[in-house]
């Protein structure tokens, strides 16, 4: 069976790993774009929704195809032509989920009357059964889009609220960072479960609880199932969900991480989320500033930050100073083989204030963030 998943742009080689770890087969990879198409046996509809930590969201491809100067009467002729009785039962409701990119005479609401009223007439000439249209909560939501001359319909497995919702987040900070990416990040360090880990900028604790959850092999399917499910659930059943629950092993081992920050609120916030996802045991949350590491730590394995940028911090200036104190803090606690992760939309200032501490930058790469782009970099001594 053929797929393609979505991610945040940028991230495509760490997530392709996943896609592979999980038994698929990469057929393209669409580079800064946030998309993989792959193939591989029906089980990696599971295992990517319910374990996947760096995917947003995986869709069953039914057709991808280049059309020139595409117009909508295009759109219905590939939409009716595909066989829907394979995918929703005459009892399911279903709906369209449009996406357009590019230039085109035609709007995305366009896209989602033309492609459903395909649906429905093919679905009638098939079994003679008018399929039922629910745009807030259907059974089965297929995906069109049109990616400038590009034509692509899918099955959406994961459903309309992205993998990323983990589920256990019960406080929420300001500029939380999204938990794909998080994971993207800490995957990047290439982590060790005897390295002592920081984030010392932790607000609502994302970063450290994510590597939690990586350590001890907790599904970060486990707590969404229950807040939002799974969409593939509705064609397939549980049967395909539950063969996978089988093969997971969890443990219950302690990591060093460490999650520091300054507002007290959030730190607070951070605790009862790590509560919530069962990995509070195994983290420990400091009052602290990141300006003043080596006052704190002898010596750091790994850091993970999301630092403050923009509105969050008032004014260029103030950023421009907690980047550079940063870092030179943080130099003082790394040794040779200590890596240090960022993810900032303030590259040129955070760039600035790596050159100024002579540190060097093994890696640095664009990520798509929330609609800003931002960059990562990898740095060691």
């Amino acid at each position: 069976m053929d797929y393609y998943v979505t991610l945040s742009p940028g991230l495509e080689n760490i997530s392709k790993n996943e896609i592979e770890f999980f038994g698929g087969k990469i057929k393209e990879i669409r580079e800064n774009k946030g998309r993989i198409f792959f193939s591989g046996d029906l089980e990696l509809i599971p295992k990517i929704n319910y374990l996947s930590r760096t995917i947003e969201r995986m869709n069953i491809l039914l057709h991808k195809e280049e059309i020139p100067n595409i117009s909508l009467e295009d759109i219905y002729e590939r939409v009716y032509s595909i066989d829907w009785t394979e995918w929703i039962n005459e009892n399911q409701s279903f709906a369209i989920r449009p996406l357009r990119a590019g230039e085109h005479n035609f709007t995305s609401i366009d896209i989602g009357r033309v492609a459903g009223e395909a649906v429905i007439k093919s679905y009638q000439k098939d079994k003679n059964v008018r399929l039922k249209v629910n745009l807030d909560e259907p059974d089965v939501i297929v995906r069109v889009e049109v990616i400038f001359d590009e034509l692509i319909v899918g099955i959406d497995t994961t459903g309309d609220v992205a993998l990323d919702k983990r589920g256990y987040r019960v406080f929420n900070h300001p500029a939380h960072i999204n938990a794909t990416i998080a994971s993207s990040l800490i995957y990047l360090s290439d982590w060790k479960d005897d390295e002592l880990f920081l984030d010392p900028m932790c607000g609502s604790g994302t970063i450290p609880i994510e590597g939690a959850l990586i350590k001890r092999n907790v599904p970060p399917g486990k707590f969404r199932e229950k807040k939002c499910g799974f969409k593939f659930v509705d064609i397939f059943g549980y049967e395909l969900l539950n063969k996978i629950k089988e093969d997971i092993v969890e443990n219950k081992n302690k990591y060093n991480i460490i999650g520091l920050d300054r507002n007290q609120k959030y730190l607070d916030g951070a605790e009862e989320n790590a509560k919530n996802a069962e990995v509070l045991d195994t983290i420990k949350f400091i009052h602290g500033d990141a300006t003043k590491l080596h006052e704190v730590f002898d010596s750091v394995d790994v850091i993970v930050v999301n630092p403050p940028y923009g509105i969050r911090m008032g004014s260029k200036r103030a950023v421009k100073k907690l980047y550079n104190e940063f870092l030179s803090s943080a130099k003082k606690i790394m040794h040779g083989s200590s890596r240090l992760i960022a993810i900032t939309a303030e590259d040129k200032m955070f760039k600035e204030a790596i050159i100024k501490n002579n540190l060097e930058i093994k890696d640095e790469f664009n990520v798509m963030f929330g609609g800003l782009m931002t960059k990562v970099f990898y740095l060691t001594l």
